[in-house]
């Protein structure tokens, strides 16, 4: 299974982020009226936070697999609106193992095409915390 390419753009990725309101937008082509956006709001999680399931996952992604489920490594497709909006294929998602769940359980992490561009969920999408690397 091809996993996304993970580009560094920490810089895009944290503008996305920490923008709290509508974004304006203008189309270069032709003068237009300016688009607006909403950055949806998305927590943050240190990574040592995370549960040691979260972390056996991101071992896995890192190393291409094998994945535990079939439906890991397919496209997310943000219809609960909770990630930043991104195009069709740009999200990932990945079981992370729950202990004493007799299925998949919850919990996902679910990755963008961007360097370390991982999310955290133990709420099977209600919410999101981007996984800070570097803690």
């Amino acid at each position: 299974m091809r996993i996304p390419p993970r580009i560094v753009s920490v810089t895009a990725l944290a503008a996305a982020l920490l923008i709290g309101g509508p974004v304006a937008a203008t189309a270069s082509a032709a003068p237009a009226a300016p688009v607006s956006y909403s950055v949806t709001a998305v927590g943050e999680i240190c990574y040592s936070a995370l549960p040691s399931q979260a972390h056996d996952t991101l071992d896995l992604i890192d190393k291409g697999g094998p994945y535990p489920f079939p439906q890991d490594g397919t496209v997310f497709q943000n219809r609960e609106g909770e990630l930043p909006q991104q195009s069709s294929g740009y999200y990932h998602e990945y079981t992370v193992i729950t202990p004493g769940s007799d299925d998949r359980g919850a919990r996902r992490i679910v990755t963008g095409d961007k360097s370390q561009e991982d999310y955290y969920t133990a709420d099977h999408y209600a919410s999101f915390d981007l996984v800070d690397h570097g803690c």
